[in-house]
């Protein structure tokens, strides 16, 4: 059955990719998606036959755009599902860690101050990455200064920093006198792909992301004995909290290269693991990569929903994840009530 869920959602996942590339406020015909596409990574055909700013409308804004979606909805699901196993809570999303905050502050610095760090171009994903290291690295220590990893101090060390960081974030934009800088800030905090460009950021999104699925995948087995407690896992072999420590960092990583590009996107870390794991059961070593093709599709849809719901106009796609995820997330709770009652 994953088998059949993981070829599916891949053949999914390439549809939806052609078409959010086709459309938004001008819509390309598939055909030309396809043959721009082609000519640039194949070289076929060899001579254009389409217009320049057809080509670029393809190739230079929505592909990139595409191509990020995938990443940062991958990202984002995967990290739901290794935390929510990591807390053992099914209510924890990848933002519970401190790591949106930390980013917002980082972002919000640079936007509204002029914090540069010497970071050129990339100053506003470079800050929103630094910002949610920082406070990864803050929930840590906060959590290990208290003894052993737990999962309970590693929850209320996260939920703690990201509402103190939240604040800061919040006097940074009442401390300044930009309205413009206050509104792109309040944009960046509910998402946005519209920093999506071909280039070494995206470069390494993709790179972290893939890694992290690997790794997750491969501690699939671990993240299974881990749900089930700590005791468990200790009488399989399995040390629970350098391995929690050591998910701890894959996830920071994942989260933090996926917010520092696209801001803070919710629902998709909570709702997509609840959805792969009612498709291929339980076992983290299925649940991962499937949750990856579902979270990287959902947010492809998302995007486009952002683009064009209100053309020529953009919606944070925070709001649309948000509008999606809440009536999921409903109906996944009404029916975890009815298996427990």
């Amino acid at each position: 059955m994953a088998r059949r869920w993981t070829a599916g959602l891949l053949v999914a996942l390439v549809a939806s990719a052609t078409a959010g590339t086709a459309l938004g406020a001008v819509a390309v015909p598939l055909g030309d998606v396809v043959r721009v596409v082609g000519h640039h990574v194949f070289l076929v055909p060899a001579e254009p036959t389409w217009s320049a700013p057809r080509d670029s409308i393809v190739w230079d804004v929505r592909l990139p755009r595409v191509v990020l979606a995938a990443v940062v909805g991958a990202g984002l699901a995967v990290a739901g599902a290794a935390l929510q196993a990591m807390v053992r809570n099914l209510l924890a999303d990848p933002y519970l860690l401190g790591v949106s905050a930390g980013a917002s502050t980082g972002a919000a610095s640079a936007i509204l101050f002029g914090v540069t760090l010497g970071l050129g171009e990339h100053v506003l994903s470079a800050s929103a990455f630094t910002g949610a290291i920082a406070a990864s690295a803050l929930v840590y220590a906060v959590a290990r200064s208290a003894g052993r990893v737990t999962s309970t101090r590693l929850l209320l060390a996260g939920v703690a920093v990201g509402y103190a960081l939240q604040a800061v974030t919040s006097f940074l934009i009442f401390a300044s006198d930009s309205a413009e800088g206050a509104r792109s800030v309040m944009f960046w905090l509910l998402g946005s792909l519209a920093l999506a460009a071909w280039g070494q950021p995206l470069a390494v999104a993709t790179g972290v992301v893939l890694v992290a699925v690997a790794v997750l995948t491969l501690l699939g087995r671990r993240l299974d004995a881990l749900a089930v407690g700590d005791e468990t896992a200790l009488a399989l072999g399995v040390p629970p909290e350098r391995l929690r420590t050591a998910l701890l960092v894959v996830v920071a990583l994942c989260v933090a290269v996926v917010v520092s590009a696209a801001g803070a996107v919710g629902f998709v870390g909570l709702v997509v693991p609840h959805l792969a794991r009612r498709a291929v059961g339980a076992a983290h070593t299925r649940v991962i990569p499937v949750a990856a093709l579902m979270g990287a599709t959902l947010l492809i849809w998302a995007d486009v929903a952002a683009r064009v719901l209100l053309a020529p106009q953009e919606v944070p796609i925070g709001i649309v994840t948000a509008v999606v995820g809440a009536p999921f997330l409903l109906i996944l709770v009404r029916r975890l009530h009815a298996t427990t009652a």
